[in-house]
């Protein structure tokens, strides 16, 4: 894909014009796929909670949720990392711990949660994530979207 770019910059004596400036952004190269999710009703606490799970237990993502991206400077390190997770049911290695955060938090904009890919997902990789939300969150009775770009 190619973006062209028109610059133009205007000064007392003069007019310097930057034209068809072309910038070219490489397929997969810059760009992260996040899962995005919305969710509605209450309890989003503990469908937060219900996420962060999920995400443990999916090695191919890492994450940024509200509370996470509140509480910042508690995730530098691992053991902050790890402290968090502990409340979890499941196990979190000191591993996962340091690729589990995305460093994205202000992509959060007004989602709740998102899933950042380390690869593109392929379709069984999203329809198996959009199952396990679904399970995750059905005994709660909130609602979500979830949207991957």
């Amino acid at each position: 894909m190619v973006l062209t770019v028109h610059n133009c910059l205007k000064t007392k004596s003069m007019r310097l014009m930057f034209n068809k400036t072309h910038l070219k952004i490489l397929s997969g190269g810059y760009q992260t796929m996040r899962s995005f999710v919305k969710i509605y009703g209450p309890p989003i606490l503990k469908a937060i909670k219900a996420l962060e799970k999920i995400a443990v237990d999916t090695p191919e993502v890492c994450i940024m949720d509200t509370i996470i991206s509140q509480s910042r400077p508690a995730f530098d390190d691992v053991t902050g990392t790890l402290e968090y997770f502990s409340s979890l049911p499941s196990e979190i290695t000191v591993e996962r711990c340091s690729n589990i955060i995305s460093k994205s938090g202000e992509m959060l904009g007004e989602y709740d949660f998102f899933f950042e890919w380390f690869t593109d997902p392929n379709m069984d990789q999203l329809n198996e994530l959009i199952e396990k939300i679904d399970e995750a969150l059905a005994p709660l009775g909130c609602k979500y979207t979830l949207t991957t770009k």
